[in-house]
């Protein structure tokens, strides 16, 4: 994990989400929905759910709008599409690795798609398992710096099977390996602690430093491939520091 921090790039990725709001909302009602198909309506039992569901809280979803994704595809009539999982990698400039996670119900047509944006953008796809390699599923939970102290998320959180905690400018992230990702996060919100998201993610073992020419490539090139309504993950190994973000924002 070292020199991976996800509070270098959350303010940029929180104004991206809010210019969006409705594309992210309906990525991740296509999660629940997908979520509650290959399973059952309960996220108690549904563990892929009540991924879905912390996924939608970290876009601000509210919690009626959650409950009518659902109903939607636990009712009868419903849209009886049927999606799949996907992964695709690939490099932007500048070597920064990039992992793309998708649910569609036509893989013929998302694949061309992200395709077309990494070769129009100056990256490349490549082979599974080329990138995803370099990389670790881990549960990223991000507390924002005053909502809790150091000692307290070490009670709540070590002691609740965290595997971490990271401090960085700006807040603390929790990080978890993914079986104890959602009896991490319960005893966090039993403790009272606001959370800025919450998260299954991939957490890369190294970084790339970015300058602002390279920064501001790569991250036009996720930009793209998240207008896809199929993408519902872009991981990346591109390290940003406040700085250069801000000096191309």
């Amino acid at each position: 994990m070292a020199g991976h921090s996800k509070w270098a790039n959350i303010k940029h990725r929180k104004a991206r989400q809010d210019a969006v709001k409705g594309r992210a909302w309906s990525k991740a009602s296509r999660a629940i929905m997908a979520a509650v198909r290959q399973g059952d309506p309960d996220p108690d039992t549904n563990l892929k759910l009540r991924y879905a569901i912390e996924d939608a809280k970290s876009v601000n979803m509210p919690k009626d709008t959650i409950k009518k994704a659902i109903e939607k595809a636990s009712g009868e009539g419903n849209d009886a599409a049927t999606y799949q999982d996907v992964r695709y990698e690939g490099y932007a400039a500048g070597g920064v690795a990039i992992i793309v996670d998708c649910l569609t119900e036509n893989v013929q047509r998302t694949a061309p798609i992200v395709r077309h944006a990494f070769e129009k953008h100056g990256g490349n796809m490549a082979k599974t398992g080329a990138v995803s390699f370099g990389f670790h599923t881990k549960g990223c939970i991000l507390i924002e710096e005053g909502k809790a102290t150091e000692d307290q998320l070490m009670e709540v959180a070590l002691e609740a099977g965290a595997d971490d905690i990271v401090e960085h400018g700006g807040g603390f992230e929790v990080i978890t390996d993914v079986p104890s990702f959602i009896v991490v996060k319960d005893a966090i919100d039993a403790a009272h602690i606001e959370t800025v998201s919450a998260e299954i993610t991939m957490i890369p073992d190294t970084t790339i430093t970015c300058d602002a020419t390279l920064a501001a490539k790569v991250l036009k090139l996720i930009d793209v491939i998240e207008e896809c309504d199929d993408v519902q993950k872009v991981h990346s190994n591109a390290d940003i520091s406040e700085e250069v973000m801000a000096s191309i924002e």
